[in-house]
């Protein structure tokens, strides 16, 4: 559809920066006192926190007692459908679901497809590879990840930038983000190791770690990083339009 006279098309960064800001995490009060309610809230509730752990319990349980790869990997995933079904039926967001159902249904096709359960964390496993990458690529460009974000969710992409407590503060923070992810690839890889060569009760080990490792860490590293940037999203000073020489 045509733009109307004399407005211009939004940026990528822009779109990207609107659709946070309208997310559940965009609608967090900077000002108010983070509360473990309001994380959870902000990350889709009891319902997004079961939508997010019951198809990894599921494979655990399953392989454990059956041991059979089929039977492990589809039940999850009929159930994250399930879970899509029923949030686009009730005209819910579905974002949190569908994300999850992405992941469980690669995860599944991929060990179907070699007929090892351990397989089923290949795609976790190039994902955090992914993030750790995009990390470190922002880190090098001076653009840490979470100021990034930061900036999105307030409209102001520069905020961060604005002094030098709240530049480390975005580093700090993306430091974080960047150890917990790069220690669940340090600690499940060689895991997964294990359970290629045959270990016994390695793939049942790794789903357990990979739990707890999981959505836990997940929000336990999200509590931290809300108490750390909320002097970023409070900032009142204007967007600058260059960069600080300094980080």
């Amino acid at each position: 559809m045509a733009m109307p006279p004399g407005e211009r098309e939004p940026s990528f960064s822009e779109q990207v920066g609107a659709a946070i800001r309208g997310s559940k995490l965009g609608h967090l009060d900077p000002s108010a006192r983070p509360t473990p309610g309001a994380l959870l809230g902000a990350m889709g509730g009891v319902r997004g926190l079961v939508e997010s752990l019951l198809p990894g319990i599921l494979f655990l349980a399953i392989y454990a007692t059956t041991r059979e790869v089929w039977l492990a990997v589809v039940v999850p995933l009929v159930v994250s459908v399930g879970f899509v079904a029923w949030r686009v039926l009730q005209k819910g967001q579905p974002v949190l679901a569908f994300a999850g159902l992405v992941g469980v249904g690669i995860s599944a096709a991929v060990a179907l497809i070699t007929g090892q359960g351990e397989d089923n964390f290949l795609w976790g496993f190039t994902v955090n590879t992914i993030v750790v990458l995009v990390l470190l690529v922002s880190m090098l460009l001076r653009r840490p990840l979470v100021g990034v974000i930061a900036g999105a969710l307030t409209a102001k992409p520069h905020a961060w930038r604005t002094e030098r407590a709240k530049r480390a503060v975005a580093w700090r923070a993306t430091i974080l983000w960047l150890a917990v992810i790069a220690a669940r690839l340090a600690i499940q890889v060689p895991m997964y190791l294990a359970a290629d060569a045959g270990a016994a009760g390695a793939v049942e080990a790794l789903a357990a770690t990979k739990l707890v490792m999981g959505v836990p860490l997940y929000l336990a590293a999200l509590w931290v990083t809300w108490l750390m940037v909320r002097t970023v999203l409070e900032d009142d000073t204007p967007a600058q339009a260059e960069e600080p020489s300094e980080r």
